[in-house]
């Protein structure tokens, strides 16, 4: 496999992994203002809050990888 086809396996990975991370934190965060409308706010909430700005810390490190890559794939 050339370096160029590596490069570029990695890269749909890690926009297949960005893609998952942003679906989770959209039905998170669904559930966060259900619960919140609902007067539910408690352990779990405050969990899925942490969750969240953790799912979103994940987001921007994939970004920063792909960008990285793209990079990587502009230099060869």
């Amino acid at each position: 496999m050339s370096k160029l086809d590596e490069i570029k396996e990695i890269l749909n990975t890690l926009r297949i992994a960005m893609s998952i991370s942003f679906g989770i934190l959209v039905v998170v965060i669904t559930g966060l203002v259900k619960r919140l409308d609902a007067g539910n706010v408690d352990v779990l909430f405050w969990a899925g809050i942490i969750f969240s700005v953790f799912n979103i810390i994940i987001i921007l490190m994939l970004f920063i990888k792909i960008s990285d890559k793209t990079k990587q794939i502009g230099g060869l």
